[in-house]
């Protein structure tokens, strides 16, 4: 028998949090992002190269989380946003207070272009019994991003492992 909430298996696969990017997908970002690793490869910075090479003018997928994470301020907002809901939601339905992300997978799928608005879908996959490690006692969670252009089309996917802990009191 699982000790996990009858409430928490029912999300189980099931699509949450669809929200739109707060940005557009925009060079800039796509340059200074390339230029503070030095990363000079020309299908980043030279129109004619991805023209020939990605049908015109794509980010660098490593930088899909970006386009994903809110900006800590936006007029009209009352609220600072949680970036990956799903994780926050499960820390506090287990009480468990700390948590580290100990693995991150990205699948791409369509590149991801200039002016592209994202939608970011969160799927809660799994979530573990009860763990101890090092850390503490606590449940580990994978937890996938999906991220969607304006037309609908997958553009990748970011899969999160996360574990949920209290840690254990000196002398226990």
């Amino acid at each position: 028998m699982s000790s996990v909430p009858a409430t928490v298996i029912a999300l189980i696969d099931q699509r949450q949090y669809e929200e739109a990017g707060e940005f557009p997908v925009e060079r800039g970002y796509i340059w200074t992002s390339c230029a503070s690793v030095e990363n000079g490869n020309p299908l980043f910075w030279d129109d004619e190269v991805a023209q020939a090479i990605t049908g015109g003018p794509i980010a660098s997928p490593t930088m899909l989380s970006v386009w994903f994470r809110p900006h800590n301020w936006s007029p009209g907002r009352d609220e600072q946003p949680l970036p990956l809901r799903v994780h926050f939601d499960l820390k506090e339905v287990f009480d468990l207070p700390e948590a580290v992300m100990t693995d991150n997978t990205i699948v791409f799928h369509d590149p991801v272009r200039p002016g592209d608005l994202l939608v970011t879908r969160q799927i809660l996959r799994s979530v573990s019994e009860p763990k101890t490690t090092k850390l503490g006692t606590g449940r580990f969670w994978v937890i996938d991003v999906e991220y969607l252009n304006q037309d609908g089309q997958l553009v990748g996917v970011e899969s999160y492992t996360g574990f949920g802990y209290r840690r254990e009191e000196a002398g226990e």
